[in-house]
């Protein structure tokens, strides 16, 4: 990446122009410490990023960025734990969030190229490092982009410590902090009580979960059996493809949803891109916990912090070879349905909570049950509606920075055209994509300007 204004020539730059840092302003609470929950411990420290783009404003960019600034420290003062910062309790051997106001990190940045030449497929070639950074190691956890391009379109990066929350938070935050730069009325108000999700007394857990989670060190992480090459890529999927999946995967009288239908599909791709050694293949999903614990399904729908879990489906690769779209969905419903409960989710806190300190994370994902691919539906995720004085984005998408992961992952959400396509973002071994690519269905579209009209 350049930096101070300066390109190197060739391809694609990004140069960096100014940081900033934003604190809440407003009422705020005294100064406190969070303590993460047992959930919390169990999604991580790594970042998160949503990057989205969006054509030339109306107002120039200096009063669209000025804007941005003015709610963003407006926003903070609401969720404050973002403002703060993630440091290690020596007693606990624990992170926490201290409630400081040390403020989020702007980043303003200028590219070489207008929009419509950027690579939107290849992601690992025009976002890793360029419009998705990590600065000052990291020290604020969270971190925001604003790039603009020569043609005037320009594009905002958000990235998120996990510990801070999960996509259903982050969605919270985005649309109030657009609600806020609009001057809209406020749709919801956080929740920052972690201590809703407190373990039992005593603990206890249904002992399954020994053989999906471990406790594990940071030695266990940096060990994870990683294929030499993990391609990231995004891609397109036309509306008329997801419906037509979700009728053959309810042929026999029972209704799948969507996601059930999608996941099938790829199940059954997946199968014949593992080795032929291999007589098992796994699928996972995250699992949102929010409507599946507490005394009604609102209980937690404001909740700020982690409510993930995963649920994980094994399968036999002749049978997943030779059944049909239905059958392999429901497999998938039934390994899902083991997870949507509230006995699930009490039984995960307590489980975290016996094992307690340390982190903790599901062997699939440390790479200890041979090739699986997880699942993350972001249906409900804000796209269109981000609108933060630019108008509204012509694209909305996931990035991950992570390079050594133990699965192949894909993240699924809506179109900001609004008319029910998708966009996929993925982490996959290359035979993986050939895979989707050369299904004669064309399911997988490659992500291109043309797709957004540019």
């Amino acid at each position: 990446m350049a930096v101070n204004g300066a390109f190197d020539d060739g391809e694609f730059q990004v140069a960096i122009i100014r940081k900033t840092i934003v604190k809440a302003i407003g009422p705020l609470p005294n100064y406190q410490i969070l303590t993460l929950s047992n959930l919390d411990l169990l999604s991580g420290r790594f970042p998160v990023s949503y990057v989205y783009f969006y054509n030339k404003p109306q107002d120039s960019i200096l009063t669209s960025l000025e804007t941005l600034k003015d709610s963003l420290a407006k926003c903070l003062s609401l969720f404050y734990p973002f403002s703060g910062r993630i440091v290690q309790n020596p007693q606990t051997n624990e992170p926490e969030i201290v409630c400081d106001n040390s403020g989020a990190l702007l980043v303003e940045a200028k590219a070489n190229i207008p929009l419509k030449e950027l690579d939107f497929y290849i992601l690992d070639k025009s976002f890793q490092g360029k419009l998705v950074s990590i600065y000052e190691d990291f020290q604020f956890p969270l971190q925001i982009q604003v790039t603009n391009y020569t043609c005037g379109s320009l594009s905002i990066t958000f990235t998120f410590d996990h510990a801070l929350g999960d996509a259903s938070a982050f969605g919270k935050f985005l649309v109030t902090w657009s609600e806020i730069a609009t001057q809209k009325s406020l749709s919801s108000l956080p929740d920052h009580r972690r201590h809703l999700l407190g373990a039992r007394s005593p603990p206890t857990y249904d002992l399954s979960l020994d053989d999906t989670f471990i406790s594990c060190t940071l030695q266990d992480i940096h060990a994870i059996p990683s294929r030499n090459t993990l391609l990231k890529r995004l891609y397109y999927i036309d509306v008329s493809n997801i419906d037509r999946l979700q009728r053959l995967a309810s042929l026999g009288g029972r209704e799948r949803t969507k996601i059930e239908a999608f996941s099938a599909y790829v199940w059954k791709l997946m199968v014949f891109a593992i080795d032929k050694s291999h007589e098992k293949s796994t699928m996972g999903w995250l699992i949102d916990g929010r409507t599946r614990i507490g005394k009604d399904n609102h209980s937690m729908s404001n909740y700020i912090g982690n409510v993930l879990s995963l649920a994980f489906g094994e399968g036999d690769v002749h049978r997943l070879k030779q059944g049909s779209l239905a059958e392999v969905a429901t497999l998938v419903h039934d390994a899902i349905s083991k997870v949507t409960n509230e006995a699930h989710f009490l039984d995960l806190i307590d489980w975290i909570e016996c094992h307690r300190p340390g982190l903790m994370l599901s062997k699939i994902v440390l790479g200890r049950g041979g090739p699986a691919i997880v699942v993350s539906s972001g249906g409900r995720f804000p796209v269109a509606e981000l609108d933060f004085g630019f108008g509204n984005p012509i694209l909305g998408t996931v990035y991950s920075t992570i390079e050594r992961i133990g699965v192949g992952y894909m993240n699924q959400r809506p179109s900001a055209k609004c008319d029910g396509s998708w966009i996929v973002s993925t982490i996959l071994w290359p035979e993986m994509v050939a895979e989707l690519e050369s299904d004669p269905d064309h399911v997988f579209e490659p992500m291109s300007a043309s797709f957004l009209q540019l």
